[in-house]
C-alpha cells in the first residue's frame, strides 16, 4: 500500500493531469447555470413513474448514477424497466454548461479523485438516481419473450424514485443465498438468458480479470477483481439497451452507433499461434468466441490467453449516419449486432444525443435541431475523450505500481508471462500477483515462456520518472 500522503505519487498525479492538460475546476459560469439548472429542471412532458420500485446497482461509493431498473416477470417472457438519468433536463443546448461538457467528452478517474464531466451539484445530485429523490430519467420499457428476445421497445421521459441501492457483491449474496425479492432475482434469469442470446448471435464478453485500485484510509493498492456473475447480468441489461437504441435510430434512419470492424484475419491467425502456445484447446471448425467462453481466468495460461483475446476488440468507433444510410461497418463486431452507448449520460457526452434520438424515434417527430448540428463532430470528440480516459486510466495504474515498488528495486517475484512481442521474442508483459502488478520485462536471453511461470527481476520502479520495469532473473 502507499500513502496518500506519498510526495512522489501525488506529485506525479498532478504531472500527469498538467501534463495531458485536463480541466481542472468548472468554470463560473458553468457552475452557476448548473446550480440553476439543479433548481429548476426542464420537466415538461415527463410522466409520473414514481410507482415503479427502481434499484441501483454501482460500486459501494458511486454516486453518479445513470441507471436504476425494474425487471418482472409477464405471461410470456419478461418486461425490463430501465431508467436512464435525463441529463437533458438539466443542459439548456449551447449555454455553458453543454459546451463545457464538449471540451470534457468523459468523466476521468484518478486514484485520488476525478475530473467530472458535470458538475457535481448535477453528477452527483439533482441529476443522479440516488434512492429516495425524484428524478427526471429517459424510461426505457423493453418485452422479452420466454427465450430473452427483445419484441417490444419503448421510451419516453419519466419521473422515477429508486428505493434502492445496491453493490454488486451484495447483489451476489442475495441472489446466491435466495434471499432476493423477484425484482432482483430476475436479474440472473434475464441475465443469463441474455448472455444465450449472445452466445446464439456470435457475441463475445470478455471475462479478463481487472486490475483494479484501491483505497483504503488514506492509502492506495492494487488488487486483481475477477468481474462476478451478477457484473456480466447487469452489462447484459445495459447492452440490451445500447442494442434497442441502435435498433430505433436505425429504424427511424438518423444515428450515431458504436461500431466495431470484424478482426482481420491475420490478428486471428496470430491469436491462434498464441493459443497453441499457451496450451488452449482450438479445433479449427470452433469459432473463437466459443473458445472464450469455455475460458477459466483463474488459470494462468487461460488469463494469458483471455488478455491476448483483447487485441481483436481494439479499433471501436462512434459512427453517424442520416437519411437511413448506414455505415460500413453498422455492427459492433464484440456485441455480434447493431449497438450504441446510450446508458450513461453523467459521465459520457454521447449518451445524452443518443438518448434524445432514441426519444424523438418513438414519439415519430424529427429529431431536435440541437441534436442534428452536433451528430456531425461527436465521433471526433468521442475518439479523443476516449482516448485520454484510457491514457488517465493506463498512466494513473502505471503510477501505482511504481509509487508500490519504489523501495524494491532489485527484489525477485513471481510473475507469469501474459504477452510476448511478436518481433522482439525477449520483451513482453508480465502479471504479478502479489502486488497486484501488470507490467513489461524485457533483457531475457532466452524467448519468453507465453503463459508459462517467470522469476523476474524489478530494476526500476520511480512515480512520475520512471514506470515498473522488470528483466527475467
Amino acid at each position: 500500500m502507499t500513502g496518500a500522503a506519498d510526495t512522489p505519487l501525488r506529485a506525479a498525479l498532478r504531472g500527469l493531469r498538467t501534463g495531458l492538460a485536463l480541466p481542472d475546476d468548472f468554470p463560473p459560469a458553468v457552475l452557476a447555470e448548473a446550480a440553476d439548472a439543479a433548481r429548476s429542471p426542464e420537466l415538461a412532458g415527463h410522466e409520473d413513474a414514481t410507482d415503479i420500485p427502481f434499484l441501483t446497482i454501482d460500486p459501494p461509493t458511486s454516486t453518479d448514477l445513470d441507471q436504476a431498473m425494474h425487471l418482472e416477470r409477464r405471461a410470456h417472457g419478461y418486461r425490463v424497466h430501465y431508467a436512464i438519468a435525463d441529463v437533458a433536463a438539466f443542459v439548456r443546448p449551447g449555454g455553458a454548461l453543454d459546451a463545457e461538457a464538449h471540451r470534457r467528452v468523459t468523466t476521468l478517474y484518478f486514484p485520488d479523485g476525478k475530473v467530472p464531466l458535470h458538475p457535481e451539484v448535477l453528477s452527483e445530485d439533482a441529476a443522479s438516481l440516488l434512492p429516495g429523490r425524484v428524478r427526471p430519467a429517459a424510461l426505457w420499457e423493453i418485452d422479452l419473450d420466454a427465450e430473452g428476445r427483445a419484441v417490444t421497445t419503448r421510451v419516453r421521459r419519466a419521473l422515477v424514485r429508486s428505493r434502492a441501492k445496491l453493490d454488486y457483491a451484495g447483489v451476489q449474496r442475495q441472489i446466491d443465498a435466495g434471499t432476493a425479492e423477484e425484482p432482483l432475482a430476475l436479474l440472473r434469469d434475464i441475465g443469463t438468458l441474455r448472455e444465450e442470446q449472445e452466445v446464439a448471435r456470435g457475441g463475445i464478453s470478455l471475462n479478463v480479470p481487472e486490475q483494479e485500485i484501491t483505497e483504503h484510509d488514506g492509502t492506495y493498492g492494487l488488487t486483481y477483481r475477477a468481474p462476478l456473475p451478477a457484473d456480466g447480468w447487469n452489462a447484459q441489461i445495459s447492452l440490451l439497451t445500447g442494442m434497442a437504441a441502435a435498433r430505433l435510430m436505425t429504424e427511424s434512419g438518423t444515428g450515431i452507433l458504436r461500431t466495431l470492424p470484424v478482426a482481420p484475419d491475420g490478428a486471428v491467425a496470430r491469436l491462434r499461434r498464441s493459443a497453441e502456445a499457451l496450451h488452449i484447446d482450438w479445433p479449427h471448425h470452433v469459432p473463437y468466441a466459443e473458445v472464450v467462453r469455455s475460458l477459466d481466468p483463474k488459470r494462468t495460461n487461460h488469463a494469458a490467453f483471455l488478455q491476448e483475446c483483447t487485441t481483436l476488440l481494439r479499433g471501436a468507433g462512434y459512427t453517424v449516419f442520416d437519411h437511413g444510410d448506414l455505415p460500413t461497418p453498422a455492427v459492433h463486431a464484440a456485441v455480434a449486432d447493431l449497438y450504441t452507448h446510450c446508458t450513461a449520460p453523467l459521465r459520457r457526452l454521447v449518451d445524452r444525443y443518443a438518448c434524445e434520438l432514441c426519444l424523438a424515434a418513438c414519439e415519430d417527430r424529427d429529431p431536435p435541431e440541437w441534436v442534428l448540428a452536433a451528430l456531425p463532430s461527436l465521433p471526433k470528440e468521442m475518439a479523443e475523450g476516449t482516448r485520454r480516459a484510457n491514457t488517465v486510466e493506463r498512466e494513473s495504474v502505471d503510477l501505482v505500481e511504481a509509487a508500490l515498488l519504489k523501495d524494491q528495486v532489485g527484489a525477485v517475484f513471481d510473475a507469469y508471462v501474459v504477452d510476448v512481442k511478436d518481433n522482439e521474442p525477449t520483451t513482453g508483459t508480465i502479471h504479478i500477483d502479489t502486488p497486484a502488478v501488470v507490467a513489461r520485462v524485457e533483457g531475457g536471453p532466452a524467448r519468453l515462456p507465453l503463459g508459462g511461470r517467470l522469476r523476474v527481476r524489478l530494476t526500476q520502479a520511480d512515480p512520475g520518472t520512471a514506470k515498473a520495469l522488470f528483466t527475467p532473473a
